[in-house]
């Protein structure tokens, strides 16, 4: 990317400022974050002659979708157990998953273990970093944003980031219309990044971005008497702050049901699956999932001795929705259940064992609710205890599919494996 000077313009874009504006823009955001910003967050590298860009990385990664009084506990956690590189690529994946259980996205702790392995291949074979904005962006889960704000902050080079909230700063200040969502205003929104970043000092720049959008320019209610750029903010001439960014409607959420099954020894041990690679939760830990289908209370009503003709095997005491046997409806249950939940719904199907509500009262047996980015889930947890006898045929079935699975108790669980915030909720 080329190196834009204090004066530079797209030929390709039209700015909605004059040019001492766009010039002004980043001595009065500096002097504002000098006196104002937030100085003292573990990550920051800014007031330091020997920056450290596996820490901007860290932290940057954690910080996509999070905020940062959420992100504070699990960088500290990290940083102890993980202070270099070479610590987390070495790591074993059930560890680090462990570390990231809660924050949620876990996509993002899956490329950060990946990427911090690459890393190290880059630091054997060049003997540091990547120092290139292309070295960053080949790092597994590492976006532009992030590159740039890790060579800006992580290395004191040139730098340019254009995250939700420098965005949120960007389409205010210059009133752009234009929907987010879209790669033209995309464009429009890192070439305006490109024209007010400066060539030196980009990363305390890229820091006071940051705290501009976290701190003053936040969505509801944004500090304008505040800002060091509210002279020439267009939304603020408008009084249309909270217009901007401007993006399309989103549809309603859809809603999915499942129940969690907690299959249970004699001696309080729980099984726990862990989840594929790939998909939700992708390498943590999990109770066994059913697949539940909303169904009509007529419908629904046949489904109330053992096993429903053999199409529900969890719902002898729940009038609105029946779990989901395979063969009625193969192509949902496939979407929803991973192989090892699959081999167990046969199993109870095959044994006629009927999970029952673990709470002994109706309004505690409400489904949880845990809202992911594309839907809402509803897991209602049902119980069954076994015996040795089928502890011993489950387990032969899990282990000849390859599924890797544990038999303990909650506490355990909660102590030892990565648990999604879901699977903590239903323990609760």
């Amino acid at each position: 990317m080329t190196q834009p000077t204090a004066n530079s313009e797209s030929s390709n874009t039209t700015f909605n400022h004059t040019t001492s504006s766009l010039n002004a823009f980043a001595t009065r955001l500096l002097d504002w974050f000098a006196k104002n910003g937030r100085h003292d967050l573990p990550w920051q590298q800014h007031q330091t002659d020997t920056p450290n860009p596996y820490i901007v990385w860290l932290s940057e990664v954690m910080l996509q979708q999070t905020q940062v009084t959420t992100v504070l506990p699990y960088f500290a956690r990290f940083m102890d157990t993980f202070p270099t590189v070479q610590d987390l690529a070495a790591a074993e994946w059930d560890l680090v998953a462990e570390h990231w259980a809660g924050l949620g996205y876990y996509a993002r702790a899956r490329n950060l273990h990946k990427g911090a392995k690459q890393l190290v291949e880059v630091i054997e074979e060049t003997g540091e970093f990547p120092q290139t904005l292309a070295g960053w962006e080949a790092i597994s889960g590492v976006g532009p944003s992030t590159a740039g704000a890790i060579m800006a902050m992580g290395l004191h080079r040139y730098g340019v980031i254009c995250d939700g909230n420098v965005k949120r700063v960007l389409t205010r200040w210059a009133a752009n219309d234009g929907d987010i969502t879209k790669s033209t205003t995309t464009k429009e929104l890192w070439a305006l990044a490109e024209r007010l970043t400066p060539t030196e000092n980009s990363g305390l720049f890229a820091q006071a971005m940051m705290d501009m959008g976290a701190t003053l320019c936040i969505r509801r209610k944004p500090a304008c008497l505040l800002c060091p750029l509210q002279a020439d903010c267009l939304a603020h001439a408008e009084g249309r702050e909270t217009d901007y960014p401007v993006k399309a409607k989103k549809q309603p959420k859809p809603s999915k049901f499942s129940d969690a099954l907690l299959i249970e020894s004699a001696d309080g041990k729980i099984l726990w699956l862990q989840r594929p690679d790939n998909g939700i939760w992708g390498g943590l830990w999990s109770l066994p999932l059913q697949f539940v289908e909303k169904v009509d209370g007529k419908a629904n009503s046949k489904a109330t001795g053992k096993t429903a003709d053999k199409k529900s095997v969890t719902s002898a005491d729940k009038p609105s929705k029946v779990a989901s046997d395979v063969r009625s409806h193969e192509k949902i249950y496939e979407a929803e259940f991973t192989t090892a939940e699959q081999i167990i719904n046969e199993w109870l199907i095959k044994n006629e064992l009927v999970t029952q509500s673990v709470s002994k009262s109706l309004l505690d047996d409400a489904p949880i609710k845990h809202s992911l980015t594309h839907f809402h889930w509803y897991l209602t947890p049902r119980k069954l205890t076994v015996d040795s006898a089928q502890i011993l045929e489950l387990n032969e079935k899990l282990a000849s599919a390859e599924i890797d699975f544990k038999w303990l108790t909650e506490q355990t669980a909660q102590d030892n494996l990565g648990l999604p915030r879901a699977m903590i909720k239903i323990l609760e």
